[in-house]
């Protein structure tokens, strides 16, 4: 009964699915790794913060380059502030207890004995970066030698927060941390990296770090989450079809089994009935479709309707016939009567 499964249509199921299932199955739990991985690293970057606020500041250099491992930890730069290049970045959110509040940063570069500049930003307004009142109320950095404390930050990119990449902001301003925007702005080379103080000038308000990217639970680790969920209704999906599949024809060869004709074969060989029985009803010769019985005059159907117009022409030969017979019958017995008046007479 189970033949049909070594048919070559069978063939090409059976490899398709033996293929499909392991590949769903595998792949949504490869996207299921990559989300715990990715809760892992947002854990263990929560726990390097909370122990970096705690910990003692390392220099700069020993820190650099920034990395996961080295993202929030607290260092340490000397150097003086370049008063002439402060600059404000707009469009940045400071969240806490109360929501969130639209505001700017308060970046200076701090020259280093190397000769490098490291970006500060020592604070956050709220207000407008290009409105007077807003900018009136910055504080002037300080002057002379200074040590700096602040948790260390890689440089920004388009997909950071509040980045405004496009460009186009007043002089001034600056829509993106990072080395590469600087370079533009400012006559020396700037350190691949960027530190929030801990302690900023009142009135500003310090920035907390972020996570470092690709560490926290963001967007993409929540799309991992629901690629998982795919993969395995694709491979939920693949079983059902093939058990649906199987079932129809299992039933199909049962039924054949059994000589059960399908309902669609049992109708397409009644029409071939019926137009043979029409055919046969009539004179010899295949009368045209919807023509007229050369013995009923009356048009000729299919299958019982044909068989049922058939009659009906019979009848009425058979009527003519009838009424033919008797005419000549009358004509006669009439022919006889004069005649034999007319001997008489």
């Amino acid at each position: 009964m189970y033949r049909f499964l070594l048919t070559p249509r069978w063939w090409g199921i059976n490899v398709f699915a033996v293929l499909a299932i392991p590949l769903c199955l595998f792949m949504g739990s490869w996207q299921l790794s990559r989300f715990e991985d990715r809760v892992d690293t947002h854990q263990q970057q929560e726990d390097r913060s909370a122990r970096a606020k705690t910990a003692a500041a390392r220099p700069l250099a020993d820190l650099l380059p920034v990395d996961k491992d080295t993202s929030g930890r607290q260092a340490s730069a000397r150097g003086h502030y370049d008063t002439a290049h402060q600059l404000l970045v707009p469009g940045r959110t400071l969240k806490d207890r109360h929501g969130g509040q639209q505001g700017f940063y308060v970046l200076s570069l701090l020259r280093t004995d190397s000769g490098k500049a490291l970006p500060v930003v020592r604070g956050w307004l709220p207000g407008d970066a290009g409105a007077k009142a807003d900018t009136a109320r910055v504080p002037a950095p300080p002057k002379g030698e200074v040590t700096v404390t602040g948790a260390l930050q890689a440089s920004e990119n388009q997909g950071t927060d509040g980045v405004q990449a496009g460009g186009g902001l007043p002089q001034g301003q600056l829509g993106m941390i990072s080395a590469a925007s600087l370079v533009n702005i400012v006559p020396y080379d700037v350190y691949d990296a960027w530190i929030t103080l801990t302690d900023a000038q009142a009135p500003l308000r310090a920035v907390p770090p972020a996570a470092a990217e690709g560490s926290g639970l963001d967007l993409k680790a929540f799309q991992n989450l629901g690629y998982t969920g795919e993969w395995f209704v694709f491979a939920g999906f693949v079983v059902f079809m093939w058990f649906r599949l199987f079932r129809r024809d299992a039933e199909a060869a049962k039924d054949a089994a059994l000589g059960i004709v399908p309902e669609a074969e049992a109708e397409a060989e009644a029409d071939r009935d019926g137009d043979g029985g029409a055919a046969r009803v009539g004179e010899p010769g295949e009368p045209p479709a919807g023509g007229v019985d050369a013995a009923g005059d009356l048009p000729q159907g299919e299958g019982k309707a044909g068989e049922r117009g058939a009659d009906r022409g019979e009848a009425q030969v058979e009527g003519q016939v009838e009424g033919h017979v008797e005419a000549q019958g009358e004509g006669r017995a009439e022919g006889r009567g004069e005649a034999a008046r007319a001997g008489k007479a």
